[in-house]
This record gives C-alpha cells, sequence and structure tokens, in this order.
C-alpha cells in the first residue's frame, strides 16, 4: 500500500514540528474534538517531560500535506512499554516474548495518559484519513514494527481503520449523562438540579448516594470550586500534593510533571475546573475536571465535562465520591453540561448513576500467525463484552417506568 502521490507525508518529532493554526483548524473539523488533542495540550506534555522518549514516547508525528493543507495528522509514538494507555495488551507482549519475538517498540495513535475517547485521525474528508492509516502502516512496515494501534478513536476513525483491515476492540467506560426521563411526554430534558437527579434514581440508589453525602458533611468537609483563572497558584500547588500523593500511594510515581499542570494553568485554564475539599479551612483534598463548550439550549444540555485526576492527604470515609462524582455532577448540572465522562474502568460507578458506554481501539499488527491469534482473541473477548453490557444494565441504578 502507497500514499497517494497528493499527499506529502511529513513525521515530526514533537507538536512544534507543526503550527498551532494547522493542527488546531484541522481538529475543529473533527466529529468530536476534545481539548486534549489540542495542540497545546500535546505540546504541554512533552515540553514538561511527562511524554518522551526518555518515559517511553518516542514521538513520530504523522502529517500529510495537499500543498500548503494540513489534509490529515495524528498523534504517533514508537512506545517502549505498554504503560499509560489503558487499553491492555501485556499478554500480546508476553506471547511475542514466549515466541523469542520483539513486541516493542510498537507505533500508537493515542494521547498519552488520557483514556478519552474522540478524534484521533484527524482529516479533512474521509478520504484523507484513509490515506492517513495506509501511511501509518507504510510507516511501521518499513521501520519493521510489531504493532500498530489506534487507541479511543470516534466512528469516523473506527471506519477508516476497519477499511484498512485493521482488527477492532470494543471497550467499556462509564458515563453520566444530564438527561431526566419525562414518563408522561416520553421526552428527555436536563436535570434542574441535585436532587431532581436523585428522584430519577431507584430509592436503593437514592438512600446510598444521600448517605454517602451526609458522611462527608457530618465529617466537616465541605467543597468549593474555581475555574480557569479563579483557579489560584496555590490551589494548583495543592492538586499536585494530592495528585502525586495518590499515585505513590500505589507504588508508582506520577505520569505527569508539576510543569504539565503549570502549563494547563496559563494555555488552558478555560478548560479546567477544579474542585477543593476543606476542613476548617484547610485544604484536605482536590479533584480536577475537564471541560469542552457547555450551556443549556433550548432545553438540552450541552458539552462534556472529563472526569481526569484526584488525590486526598486526608481519610474520609466516602470523600472520593464526593469529590470525584457528586461533586462535578452536580456542577454539570448548574452549568448546564450534557455529560460527564468518569474515566477508565470502574463498574462501581453504576451505583453513582454512571451507565456503560463502549469505547473502541482499532490494531495492525505485522506477523501473520499472531494476527490471526488475535483476532480470534478479539471476537472470544468481543461476545464477552456483549454479556458483560447486558449484565450491566440489567443492573441500572435508574428507576424503570411503570
Amino acid at each position: 500500500m502507497s500514499t497517494p502521490l497528493r499527499f506529502r507525508t511529513q513525521l515530526v518529532d514533537s507538536p512544534a514540528g507543526v503550527s498551532s493554526s494547522d493542527w488546531d483548524t484541522l481538529l475543529a473539523r473533527q466529529a468530536v474534538p476534545t481539548p486534549f488533542m489540542q495542540h497545546a495540550y500535546l505540546s504541554a506534555l512533552h515540553e514538561s517531560g511527562s511524554a518522551e522518549p526518555r518515559t517511553g514516547w518516542a514521538p513520530r508525528f504523522m502529517l500529510l500535506w495537499d500543498g500548503d493543507e494540513l489534509a490529515a495528522g495524528c498523534p504517533l509514538y514508537a512506545k517502549a512499554h505498554s504503560y499509560g494507555e489503558y487499553v491492555f495488551d501485556w499478554a500480546w507482549a508476553n506471547a511475542y516474548a514466549e515466541h523469542g519475538l520483539n513486541y516493542y517498540p510498537k507505533a500508537l495513535v493515542a494521547v498519552p495518559f488520557t483514556p478519552v475517547p474522540g478524534s484521533r485521525l484527524l482529516a479533512r474528508d474521509a478520504a484523507a484519513r484513509e490515506a492517513l492509516v495506509r501511511a501509518l502502516i507504510n510507516w511501521c512496515e518499513a521501520q519493521k514494527l510489531s504493532s500498530l494501534h489506534v487507541l479511543f478513536g470516534d466512528e469516523a476513525d473506527q471506519a477508516a481503520c476497519e477499511a484498512a483491515g485493521l482488527l477492532q476492540r470494543q471497550q467499556v467506560q462509564f458515563h453520566w449523562n444530564n438527561v431526566a426521563p419525562e414518563p408522561s411526554a416520553q421526552e428527555m430534558r436536563p436535570f434542574a438540579d441535585f436532587d431532581d437527579f436523585l428522584a430519577s434514581l431507584t430509592q436503593e440508589k437514592r438512600k446510598k448516594i444521600r448517605q454517602e453525602r451526609r458522611k462527608v458533611r457530618e465529617a466537616g468537609i465541605q467543597f468549593r470550586w474555581a475555574r480557569g483563572g479563579d483557579i489560584s497558584e496555590e490551589d494548583w500547588t495543592f492538586f499536585y500534593r494530592c495528585y502525586e500523593r495518590t499515585y505513590l500511594e500505589h507504588g508508582n510515581p506520577p505520569y505527569l510533571t508539576p510543569e504539565f499542570f503549570a502549563a494547563m494553568s496559563q494555555v488552558m485554564a478555560e478548560h479546567w475546573v477544579m474542585f477543593i475539599a476543606e476542613h476548617h479551612g484547610q485544604p484536605v483534598a482536590s479533584s480536577l475536571v475537564a471541560v469542552s463548550a457547555e450551556g443549556t439550549l433550548a432545553g438540552k444540555a450541552g458539552g462534556v465535562a472529563y472526569g481526569r485526576y484526584w488525590g486526598a492527604l486526608a481519610r474520609v470515609d466516602s470523600l472520593h465520591f464526593e469529590a470525584c462524582y457528586y461533586q462535578p455532577i452536580e456542577w454539570c448540572i448548574a452549568h448546564g453540561v450534557g455529560r460527564f465522562e468518569g474515566g477508565a474502568q470502574g463498574e462501581h460507578k453504576m451505583a453513582r448513576a454512571l451507565m456503560p458506554a463502549r469505547t473502541h481501539s482499532a490494531h495492525w499488527l505485522a506477523h501473520p500467525a499472531f494476527s490471526d491469534a488475535v483476532e480470534r482473541f478479539l471476537e472470544r473477548e468481543g461476545a464477552g463484552i456483549e454479556n458483560y453490557l447486558e449484565h450491566l444494565e440489567a443492573r441500572s441504578p435508574f428507576r424503570r417506568a411503570g
């Protein structure tokens, strides 16, 4: 396969190799343009030392040019490991090793450390997107890499990858949607407030959430939130203490450096909301949520909030649920945000009314026998995902009609 001659292929070793204007203009044309694919976000990951060759992320951003126009592009990495991806292929790497083959380095199209669904293969149209996938495979073959992985792409990405023969994989996340059923009119509307949201749940779940929130209040915890430029330097410093401590308590250093969050406070401040828990005026925990555009229009909620990071310096019963779910949900209702994505994994989120949502990845393996084996594995895994989703649906926390 070869890239059509009308496209000129370019590889750059950092986001700095392409102008922010060209990249963000192309991003704005996509179906799901999340803040995490913005030039400023990707640049901050690299310039802060969070994602770089030293940490196993060797950037090879791929660009397709039609004259002076950026027709397609994607963040591409030669990965030396599978950390920070959230689509797990450790078993595949182990199988390669057992047969004396190298699985690493592999090629990855993803946003480092960010399991948020959205557009990954930026393109002006379907033809350019398909050309981008072909160019990626050509590069992998030329570099003799074991595999190519496109993580958390949107439907257009999935279609382009499937057309190129990549194997399809599904995962499950948990998202909350700001829609209240109206049984009489069979219509949907945003929730009026948190009590309105609670009224949509079964009595058991409603009671549980109220109990958890009461425990936090009775412990003397109060919350405040700030957005964008209202988040002070002291708030960012305190947040990083919480974030770092959470990782260290699990035996790992944090993926993201203080310099990364310092950059976010400067160049993408409007995309962040911070919730800070205080005990007698002293901060004890915090959570950080990213946001796209929001606002209620014609009775419908819009925009997305993304739960990203949290940490605590004190142990308080149910504080995690309050900081990571209830405060953000209450904020989303108050600000007309249509969806809150709770991050990777976490079946326990269903008890807080975050419902299962499918996410997608696509995979190409150079070795024919391993590609066949992985394809058979994904067929079995896919059937298991379908059964899992049916099981989860039967456990819905929402009241059922009648």
